[in-house]
Protein backbone atom coordinates (compact mmCIF):
# COMPACT_ATOMS: atom_id res chain seq x y z
CA UNK A 1 0.00 0.00 0.00
CA UNK A 2 1.14 3.33 -0.58
CA UNK A 3 1.51 6.12 1.22
CA UNK A 4 1.25 10.01 0.20
CA UNK A 5 3.59 11.63 2.51
CA UNK A 6 2.63 15.01 1.51
CA UNK A 7 1.43 17.74 -1.29
CA UNK A 8 2.74 20.96 -2.74
CA UNK A 9 1.30 23.37 -5.11
CA UNK A 10 3.02 26.17 -7.48
CA UNK A 11 2.24 27.62 -10.40
CA UNK A 12 -1.12 25.39 -10.93
CA UNK A 13 0.67 22.49 -10.49
CA UNK A 14 0.39 20.01 -7.86
CA UNK A 15 2.80 17.05 -6.64
CA UNK A 16 2.14 14.23 -4.34
CA UNK A 17 4.78 12.75 -2.75
CA UNK A 18 5.09 8.65 -2.33
CA UNK A 19 6.54 6.59 -0.15
CA UNK A 20 5.25 3.02 -0.19
CA UNK A 21 5.16 1.62 3.49
CA UNK A 22 6.93 -1.58 2.41
CA UNK A 23 9.97 0.45 1.38
CA UNK A 24 12.32 2.34 3.97
CA UNK A 25 11.83 6.07 4.15
CA UNK A 26 14.04 7.78 1.62
CA UNK A 27 13.21 11.30 3.11
CA UNK A 28 16.58 11.44 5.31
CA UNK A 29 18.64 10.96 1.91
CA UNK A 30 16.78 13.44 0.50
CA UNK A 31 14.74 11.85 -2.01
CA UNK A 32 11.42 10.35 -2.75
CA UNK A 33 10.46 7.14 -3.82
CA UNK A 34 8.37 8.42 -6.69
CA UNK A 35 6.35 12.19 -7.49
CA UNK A 36 2.73 12.09 -9.05
CA UNK A 37 2.05 15.52 -10.40
CA UNK A 38 -1.32 17.04 -11.78
CA UNK A 39 -2.77 20.14 -13.26
CA UNK A 40 0.66 20.64 -15.79
CA UNK A 41 0.51 20.61 -19.34
CA UNK A 42 3.74 21.46 -20.43
CA UNK A 43 6.93 19.62 -18.96
CA UNK A 44 10.45 21.30 -19.25
CA UNK A 45 13.91 18.98 -18.93
CA UNK A 46 16.35 20.83 -17.51
CA UNK A 47 20.37 20.17 -18.80
CA UNK A 48 22.93 19.07 -16.38
CA UNK A 49 23.68 22.08 -14.30
CA UNK A 50 27.32 21.95 -12.80
CA UNK A 51 29.02 23.63 -10.30
CA UNK A 52 30.25 26.83 -13.22
CA UNK A 53 29.96 30.15 -12.21
CA UNK A 54 28.45 32.88 -14.44
CA UNK A 55 31.47 33.91 -15.34
CA UNK A 56 32.47 30.01 -16.46
CA UNK A 57 34.82 29.62 -13.65
CA UNK A 58 34.59 25.83 -11.48
CA UNK A 59 35.52 25.58 -8.20
CA UNK A 60 37.71 22.89 -7.10
CA UNK A 61 35.87 21.99 -3.82
CA UNK A 62 33.04 18.97 -4.28
CA UNK A 63 31.16 21.10 -1.40
CA UNK A 64 31.32 24.00 -3.31
CA UNK A 65 30.26 22.58 -6.73
CA UNK A 66 27.44 21.09 -5.36
CA UNK A 67 25.83 24.70 -4.00
CA UNK A 68 26.81 26.24 -7.28
CA UNK A 69 25.07 23.08 -9.37
CA UNK A 70 21.68 23.85 -6.94
CA UNK A 71 21.96 27.76 -7.82
CA UNK A 72 22.60 27.29 -11.24
CA UNK A 73 19.23 24.63 -11.18
CA UNK A 74 17.07 27.19 -9.33
CA UNK A 75 18.13 30.23 -11.90
CA UNK A 76 17.26 27.80 -14.58
CA UNK A 77 13.72 27.19 -12.63
CA UNK A 78 13.05 30.74 -12.19
CA UNK A 79 13.66 31.55 -15.60
CA UNK A 80 10.76 28.90 -16.37
CA UNK A 81 8.45 30.64 -13.97
CA UNK A 82 8.64 27.43 -11.21
CA UNK A 83 9.46 26.65 -8.18
CA UNK A 84 11.92 23.96 -6.85
CA UNK A 85 8.43 22.10 -6.06
CA UNK A 86 7.46 21.76 -9.77
CA UNK A 87 10.58 19.60 -10.17
CA UNK A 88 9.61 16.10 -9.99
CA UNK A 89 12.58 14.01 -10.55
CA UNK A 90 16.22 14.88 -10.85
CA UNK A 91 19.08 12.83 -11.76
CA UNK A 92 22.88 13.65 -10.06
CA UNK A 93 26.28 12.74 -11.04
CA UNK A 94 29.35 12.37 -9.04
CA UNK A 95 33.05 11.69 -9.87
CA UNK A 96 34.39 9.11 -7.96
CA UNK A 97 31.61 9.02 -5.17
CA UNK A 98 32.41 7.58 -2.27
CA UNK A 99 29.38 7.49 0.56
CA UNK A 100 30.83 10.47 2.66
CA UNK A 101 29.70 12.88 0.02
CA UNK A 102 25.79 12.03 0.52
CA UNK A 103 25.42 14.45 3.16
CA UNK A 104 26.95 17.76 1.52
CA UNK A 105 24.20 16.74 -1.62
CA UNK A 106 21.85 16.08 0.97
CA UNK A 107 22.04 19.38 2.61
CA UNK A 108 21.79 21.00 -1.00
CA UNK A 109 18.40 19.18 -2.05
CA UNK A 110 16.98 19.99 1.23
CA UNK A 111 17.77 23.37 1.25
CA UNK A 112 16.42 23.95 -2.44
CA UNK A 113 13.31 21.46 -2.43
CA UNK A 114 12.41 21.79 1.63
CA UNK A 115 9.65 18.86 1.86
CA UNK A 116 8.96 18.91 -1.68
CA UNK A 117 11.41 15.75 -2.56
CA UNK A 118 11.82 14.91 -5.94
CA UNK A 119 12.12 11.33 -7.04
CA UNK A 120 16.12 10.74 -7.73
CA UNK A 121 19.01 8.85 -8.98
CA UNK A 122 22.09 8.90 -7.77
CA UNK A 123 24.64 7.72 -10.87
CA UNK A 124 29.02 7.73 -10.01
CA UNK A 125 30.67 8.45 -12.76
CA UNK A 126 34.38 8.14 -13.75
CA UNK A 127 34.02 12.15 -15.06
CA UNK A 128 32.12 15.00 -16.56
CA UNK A 129 31.89 17.07 -19.50
CA UNK A 130 34.83 19.67 -18.17
CA UNK A 131 37.99 18.86 -16.52
CA UNK A 132 37.80 19.27 -12.55
CA UNK A 133 33.85 18.35 -12.87
CA UNK A 134 32.71 16.64 -9.79
CA UNK A 135 28.94 17.05 -9.90
CA UNK A 136 25.82 17.50 -11.94
CA UNK A 137 22.07 17.63 -11.52
CA UNK A 138 19.24 17.43 -14.39
CA UNK A 139 15.63 18.07 -13.43
CA UNK A 140 12.20 17.03 -14.77
CA UNK A 141 9.80 20.21 -14.18
CA UNK A 142 6.45 19.87 -14.26
CA UNK A 143 5.23 23.43 -15.38
CA UNK A 144 1.17 25.18 -16.15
Amino acid sequence: MSMIVGAAEAGGVETAIVNPADLYDPAPNGYSHAVVATGGSRVAHVAGQGGETANGTLPEAFEDQVAQAYSNLRTVLAELDASPQQVTRINTYVVNYDPSMLEVMTRQVKQTFGDSLPAQTLVPVPRLALDGMLFEVDATVVLE
